[in-house]
């Protein structure tokens, strides 16, 4: 073993961005490429009854205008979201229904502004609320997961229970925002197709395009080789991918799609609303009798996908009785998808937060609740945990935070017009892996190359899985490079659901082990051509566990709010989590940190309303939709266990990418509770709401 893994090695990549010569997707410039910018739909419901292109077609050097009644057809696709210029219907409002191309993006753009198209309007009904006629009960949630799960007598054990909380919690749509927009650029070479496109998952975009198209996946090459983010919202091929493939066809030129920003969150996904009721029941010394999570959100009328938000309550605490219930409505909205722990990050805020309402009913330190409530199993399943950290995690949380010296009572420190409070918060992820292949390759001169179609959507996938590969071949790092993001490549899991590293790890740590037994055996030099491994993990990666795998962490923070504008100031963030095995420990840190500043955007800034009279986010770029940015926080530490756990892959890793993100909303939430007294249950936490509420309370005579 060289020591490579675990090491905090420099990304691979990283003069490439720095320096500007890596490309990503739009920047792909072959000869005669043209650029097209869609038309989007402004009625919320309805039909196209025309479209005229005339005005369109007059702009300098605007080429062709495609909509559904002219362009290419294709076959129906398993993801509706993806019929795009196909038929007549307009299930929300931002539905594409034309696409201008062009010789430059100017001219594609005002192209675009030229069209003049025609509808046919019907009533649309875009609010979400648990008595929306509509609100039904699906047969699962995302990710496979029984909608409704009960054990005992849950309403019983709360009615008799010592201490209760019966709560109500919301979380507005949030949108992923990725530095980069969704993007693609296609061209049609004798009945090839090639495709540079912004996903976490070549493969599964080739796949996608070769069902519409009516072609063998052979005759397509979809390559990522450079991915500027996507945090769930590039999982699944988008209207990009497809609008690209389509126009260059048309043209028989070359095609750039690069969705504006303004486009994004209608037609790439969101985290719908969630409305969350929590009802816990605990006995005198704290211990869980009842817990019941029920979630309803909203979905699209073209695509059912619920955020399973109740989930987590099934993982995290000990308690006999318990009901989870997921409920949903199919409204008139664009279509909800994965973004950043899905299901896990708002269902742990309203878990988290209610956990700390109880044990501010028990006057008991929350840490302590937490702990008198660890399961020996796991709730839901009965399994044995591969491993469970968490206590540890909160342990070493309250040492490095310094939670031994806070007063518990609320409103007791201030700062002149602040008021200071501390919050903790657990977080819990599951382990997942799928199934990839890898080969590795000896050369002659020493050095080695490992292909797979993994993509680096900028966690530092490259560099991580070279030191897998290094430490398996027990050579150096240098002497090992890494080809990723083509499918030209051997087939690898997308990114996504913080699989990436412990699915790709798996495969290339196989095919570098098998490499360096086969050069152990192998006498003399190696021949010119090298020598050559593969290894495929089905079978393996996929195999039902026989122990409940998930990562767990928890979340200290220390805010200031200003009792005169309202305004939350995060002081502190510090985490501290039990997954596995570190990879690299450079950037495991910033993938920590990032998923904890993505939370304290979730607790403070982000969020996004659906116009009721327009039926469309009005939130729709990043002037109106506030991303959290350095100066929001001005201190920020991530901190992890020496996990060991052998139940997971080759590596004992597990994956990081999201739990940053889990439970640090309701951390920040549960310090603004300690610092004023007053117990916020909407996301986010702005001016506006903390004066409200702060009002509120003097109104009553408690401040």
């Amino acid at each position: 073993m060289t020591g490579s893994v675990g090491a905090p090695a420099e990304r691979r990549e990283g003069r490439e961005k720095v320096g500007g010569t890596a490309r990503y997707a739009a920047e792909f410039h072959f000869p005669g490429t043209v650029q097209a910018w869609p038309v989007p739909a402004v009625v919320a419901r309805g039909r196209v009854t025309g479209v005229d292109p005339a005005a369109a077609l007059a702009v300098p050097g605007v080429l062709a205008v495609l909509s559904h009644e002219n362009a290419p057809r294709l076959a129906e696709p398993d993801d509706p979201t993806l019929a795009v210029l196909q038929n007549a219907r307009v299930p929300h409002r931002g539905w594409f229904v034309a696409l201008v191309v062009a010789e430059t993006l100017e001219a594609a753009r005002a192209g675009a502004a030229a069209v003049r198209v025609t509808y046919d309007v019907e009533e649309h009904d875009v609010a979400l609320s648990v008595s929306h006629p509509g609100v039904y009960v699906p047969e699962e949630a995302n990710g496979g997961h029984p909608a409704v799960r009960e054990q005992g007598d849950p309403d019983g054990a709360f009615g008799s229970a010592a201490a209760r909380v019966d709560v109500a919690y919301r979380v507005p749509p949030l949108h992923n925002h990725p530095m980069e927009p969704h993007a693609s650029t296609a061209r049609w070479v004798d009945g090839r197709l090639t495709v540079h496109t912004s996903s976490q998952g070549t493969g599964v975009v080739r796949a996608t395009l070769a069902a519409l198209f009516g072609l063998p996946q052979e005759r397509i090459v979809v390559t990522a080789e450079h991915v500027g983010g996507g945090f769930g919202s590039k999982g699944t091929p988008r209207p990009d991918v497809v609008l690209a493939a389509m126009a260059a066809r048309h043209t028989g030129r070359p095609v750039t799609v690069s969705l504006p920003r303004r486009h994004l969150p209608a037609v790439v996904g969101h985290r719908a609303p969630t409305l969350h009721r929590l009802r816990l029941g605990a006995d005198a010394d704290g211990r869980l009798g009842s817990v019941v999570h029920e979630v309803t959100t909203h979905t699209s009328r073209i695509k059912e996908f619920v955020e399973q938000a109740a989930v987590p309550a099934r993982v995290m605490y000990a308690a006999p009785h318990t009901r989870t219930v997921h409920r949903v409505a199919a409204l008139d909205v664009p279509s909800p998808s994965w973004m950043r722990a899905p299901g896990e990050a708002p269902g742990m805020y309203a878990l988290e937060s209610a956990m700390d309402e109880l044990a501010a009913e028990l006057g008991m330190d929350p840490i302590e609740l937490r702990v008198r409530n660890e399961p020996d199993v796991e709730p839901d399943s009965g399994k044995p945990f591969s491993s469970r950290n968490l206590v540890a995690c909160l342990r070493e949380g309250a040492r490095r935070f310094g939670w031994a010296g806070r007063d518990p009572r609320p409103g007791t420190r201030r700062e002149g017009p602040l008021l200071l409070g501390t919050g903790v918060a657990a977080a819990t992820y599951p382990v997942l892996v799928a199934p990839s292949a890898a080969t590795a390759h000896a050369r002659p001169d020493g050095t080695f190359l490992v292909r797979i179609n993994a993509t680096d959507i900028g966690t530092g996938a490259r560099t991580v899985l070279a030191q897998v590969g290094a430490d398996a071949l027990g050579v150096p790092l240098e002497r090992v490079r890494i080809e990723v993001g083509s499918t030209e490549l051997p087939p690898a899991s997308l990114a996504g659901g913080s699989s990436g590293t412990a699915s790709w790890g798996w495969a290339v740590h196989e095919a570098c082990a098998r490499l360096a037994r086969r050069l152990a055996e192998h006498p003399g030099p190696l021949p010119a051509q090298g020598l050559d491994v593969r290894a495929d993990t089905r079978g393996a990666a996929d195999a039902e566990s026989d122990f409940a795998r998930h990562a767990f962490g928890a979340h200290f923070a220390e805010v200031a709010v200003d009792t005169v504008t309202g305004e939350v100031r995060v002081g502190r963030l510090l985490g501290v989590y039990a997954a596995g095995r570190i990879l690299n420990a450079r950037t495991a840190r910033s993938q920590f940190v990032g998923g904890m500043t993505m939370g304290l955007g979730m607790a403070l800034t982000e969020g996004s309303t659906m116009d009721a009279a327009f039926g469309d986010f009005t939130e729709s770029d990043l002037a109106s939709y506030h991303v959290p940015v350095h100066a929001d926080v001005a201190e920020i530490e991530a901190h992890w266990l020496d996990e060991e756990d052998a139940r997971l892959n080759p590596m004992g890793s597990k994956g990081i990418g999201e739990i940053g993100i889990v439970g640090t909303a309701a951390a920040i939430g549960n310090a603004v509770h300690h610092a004023t007294g007053v117990r916020l249950r909407e996301l986010p936490l702005t001016p506006d709401r903390v004066l409200t509420g702060l009002l509120d309370r003097r109104v009553r005579g408690t401040v």
